[in-house]
């Protein structure tokens, strides 16, 4: 495997640090979900934040998967839709930029957001307005979007329409690509757990989840249990469980792999993103699954040090350092 094309929805993160966890008991919103929201409820949300400290940046699961992946050298792709809006251009710009080819589709309604809520701990709550997003449909997609790559890389959030991700990994498989998929939220695979059970089973190569998701999924608490019942169905299975780092499973042998502890841990926005990034540039270069897992755990421990997905030139050298130092170690599996 060289090269990933991923697909999901095209999103802008406005991260707003809260000062408690009142806000989400007074809109309804689970701590650590993801929720999708209409454009006046973001409103509302937001203007109920407005005196606290935010930042904005590219955003989306799939997105920063891919975007991480190009920093690290990976030949990439991305597939989504935004509004025919500056954020729109700022977004299909911003991959170009970073040496990820787009595929960027353009609908009537604004781009999408996503208000990340992150609580004082670290952990991040999301409510989403698709917007634009929401309008890219599986007719859209076409075999030669997929041409030249070796695995589709698909965001579980997109799975609010089954149509287009099921013709997304149709094709994928028909062009002969790997399918790989991050189950996203808990929340997510408690409303549509039936079809992605499906779904997994019939197309996915490579599933990344996090404990609850797997425990959801499975109905096993054990997470090591829960890697097992999903590697029957899948060629590579990674369950991560947070700082105690991730059960990789794959050809009936499970390898633990520890997580890098982060320095402060401030956002927890995209850690599991960067965490697939980092595992599948190190497949991408050919590397054994405990090197994979290694990198995946040295990008998301950076990424819950800042608010957003957004690292500064000298904390990416810092990456590429380890993720160097990694790739010069001998490993057996």
């Amino acid at each position: 495997m060289r090269t990933v094309i991923g697909i999901g929805n095209a999103l802008t993160d406005v991260l707003i640090n809260l000062q408690s966890d009142r806000i989400l008991e007074v809109f309804g919103l689970p701590k650590g979900s993801m929720n999708l929201v209409d454009a006046a409820l973001q409103r509302r949300i937001s203007e109920s934040t407005a005196d606290l400290p935010r930042t904005l940046s590219l955003g989306g699961s799939a997105g920063n998967t891919i975007r991480a992946m190009a920093k690290l050298g990976a030949k990439t792709g991305f597939v989504g839709k935004v509004g025919h809006d500056t954020t729109g251009d700022f977004f299909e710009k911003a991959l170009e930029n970073l040496g990820v080819k787009p595929t960027i589709f353009r609908g009537e309604h604004h781009s999408g957001r996503c208000v990340s809520l992150v609580s004082p701990d670290g952990e991040r709550t999301m409510a989403t307005y698709l917007g634009a997003a929401l309008e890219m449909k599986s007719d859209e997609l076409a075999p030669e979007i997929f041409a030249g790559y070796d695995c589709l890389y698909v965001e579980g959030y997109l799975v609010q329409d089954h149509a287009l991700i099921r013709r997304a990994m149709q094709l994928a498989k028909e062009c002969g690509l790997k399918v790989a998929i991050d189950l996203a939220s808990f929340n997510i695979v408690e409303e549509n757990l039936d079809f992605l059970r499906g779904l997994v089973e019939e197309y996915v190569d490579i599933l990344f989840a996090n404990e609850q998701e797997a425990t959801v999924f499975t109905g096993e608490s054990d997470p090591a249990a829960a890697v097992e019942v999903i590697a029957r169905v899948c060629e590579l299975t990674v369950v991560k469980i947070g700082i105690r780092g991730a059960y990789i499973r794959y050809q009936g042998e499970t390898l633990h792999v520890g997580i890098m502890a982060a320095a402060k841990r401030v956002d927890t926005t995209g850690a599991g993103d960067f965490y697939a990034a980092g595992f599948l540039a190190g497949l991408c270069e050919g590397l054994s699954l405990r090197q994979c897992g290694t990198i995946g755990a040295i990008v998301a421990g950076k990424v819950i040090e800042v608010v957003g997905t957004t690292f500064s030139e000298e904390v990416w050298e810092e990456i590429l350092r380890l993720v160097n130092k990694v790739k010069t170690e001998k490993y057996l599996f």
